[in-house]
């Protein structure tokens, strides 16, 4: 099977497996872990933060930054068509009592300054939740992997300032758009008060996620992840893992890039597939299946009796994701499979 459903199914390399097998580990509960303490010292230096937290998963590690940067009962202004909004359980909510207010989001990814001043309410309106945080999503995932640029981040951080308001993102890809920008990572988050970025996707490891931001934060964190569950004790074997994907993976996502364009122009010009987006900038690609009413479900599973796997994110629209296990060989199979399962609709 050629897995494109997303880059979280790729299985640890061998250079991980045998760091996880001869990890040096400790109580991480009493910070005595020193591979999660070489992690989290790596990941606070790559993201130019002065600490960061090792996170079992992104969506908790949301969850901790945010109930850190602001009390319960506050808003958390966020984008209608992000991954937080839509595929994080509505934790924030459920668990740490934060409103979320959803922000119209653009066709690249951006919450338009105008939308992000309306939405932060008076607080001297007694009625009104106050607002606590302003999230950004870089990049932007559902809509097609678009990358935030560092001028319009510039002008979020000065938004939050005017109105006193920290800014976090939710840099889980941050490395693919750092990498599709020609940028260091620390440059992507230079600007924002706090960084969520995953190590299980596309980085290939296996587990967890850090958050990154000053100490002061990063120890309001730490407490929070011990209050949702995520204390972990010998977790250096997950560390260790996740200290080689920041060392070996980073540098070859811009392979993943390529490959993603390479079967976006693969699939462009193949009847009855619309790209959407058109624009590719990292490792996915979106698009629309306009074929004799062929639904989505239909063609997935087609395409699945042809050894290739993708999925959707939204109706009407397939995700493929590029990652490290694929080849250029691959991604020109996955394009004939594509184009077969449409040839034999026709017939």
């Amino acid at each position: 099977m050629i897995d494109l459903l997303s880059d979280t199914v790729t299985p640890p390399t061998q250079e991980m497996r045998q760091a996880m097998f001869s990890a040096e580990v400790g109580d991480s509960g009493y910070g005595e872990d020193p591979t999660v303490n070489r992690l989290e010292s790596l990941a606070a230096e790559m993201l130019g933060k002065e600490g960061a937290a090792f996170m079992p998963s992104g969506c908790q590690g949301n969850l901790a930054a945010l109930l850190a940067h602001c009390p319960r009962g506050h808003e958390v202004i966020v984008g209608d068509r992000s991954d937080l909004y839509d595929f994080e359980a509505g934790s924030v909510s459920a668990l740490g009592g934060l409103v979320l207010h959803p922000v119209a989001t653009e066709p690249d990814g951006r919450l338009l300054l105008d939308n992000l001043r309306s939405a932060i309410r008076d607080k001297g309106d007694y009625q009104c939740a106050p607002a606590g945080v302003i999230v950004l999503e870089n990049p932007h995932c559902q809509l097609g992997g678009r990358v935030l640029p560092v001028s319009y981040i510039k002008e979020v951080r000065a938004l939050a300032d005017e109105r006193d308001l920290p800014l976090h993102l939710d840099g889980a890809r941050i490395f693919n758009a750092a990498v599709a920008l020609r940028r260091a990572p620390a440059e992507m988050a230079e600007d924002v008060d706090s960084i969520m970025f995953s190590l299980s996707k596309g980085l290939a490891a296996p587990f967890g996620s850090m958050v990154c931001g000053t100490r002061a934060f990063i120890e309001r964190v730490k407490r929070n992840r011990k209050l949702l569950g995520g204390g972990l004790r010998q977790a250096g074997i997950m560390a260790s893992a996740g200290i080689v994907a920041l060392q070996t993976m980073v540098s070859r996502l811009a392979e993943d890039h390529r490959r993603a364009q390479l079967l976006a122009d693969r699939i462009r010009a193949i009847p009855g597939i619309r790209l959407e987006p058109s624009v590719i900038e990292t490792n996915m690609v979106f698009f629309r299946v306009e074929w004799n009413d062929l639904s989505i479900p239909e063609f997935l599973a087609a395409l699945s009796q042809q050894g290739v796997r993708m999925g959707t994110l939204r109706e009407g629209v397939v995700r493929a994701v590029l990652h490290y296990l694929i080849s250029d060989a691959e991604v020109d199979a996955a394009a004939q499979a594509i184009r077969s399962v449409l040839q034999a609709e026709n017939r």
